[in-house]
């Protein structure tokens, strides 16, 4: 079961959707942001965003399953996205996927970790070609990768 947007959560949202009250067709936007400060979009959150933008809460959650940046679902302590654009593809990301996912105990789909530890996503590109394949860890990148070097740039997060 889902667990209860915290106070802060809640105010967090309202701060977001004061920010966009006087704007029309602001809802992505208002995803975007909200996610970013809560870390993912509850059914609460999406709920709040609907009454306020005076939308039905299948409008909202239509908008949020749409775009593959919305997240329903808490992400893990450590978000690893895997490139797959051309240059990573051709480089390996496949064996990448297969390298991080098999260490962490996922499928090569990602997902999160039983521990909640981390988050693991294959991305289409992050725009670092010159670095592939690559894959961004909480924001950092590591580039010209193979499988064993992604593996152990994964276990270097677990040992914080």
């Amino acid at each position: 079961m889902e667990a209860e947007l915290t106070e802060e959560q809640k105010n967090e949202i309202e701060r977001v959707l004061e920010k966009y009250s006087k704007q029309k067709g602001a809802l992505i936007p208002i995803l975007q942001e909200t996610q970013s400060s809560v870390g993912y979009l509850s059914e609460d959150a999406l709920s709040l965003i609907a009454n306020a933008c005076g939308r039905t809460l299948s409008q909202v959650y239509g908008v949020a399953t749409f775009y593959k940046q919305f997240r329903l679902q808490p992400i893990g302590k450590h978000l690893v996205r895997i490139c797959h654009g051309t240059a990573c593809h051709v480089g390996g990301a496949e064996d990448i996927d297969a390298s991080v996912c098999g260490h962490l105990g996922l499928c090569e789909e990602g997902g999160t970790t039983n521990d909640g530890e981390f988050t693991v996503e294959k991305v289409v590109c992050v725009g670092a070609c010159s670095l592939a394949p690559i894959m961004i860890v909480d924001g950092v990148a590591h580039g010209r990768l193979d499988a064993e070097k992604a593996r152990n740039v994964i276990k270097k997060y677990q040992k914080e």
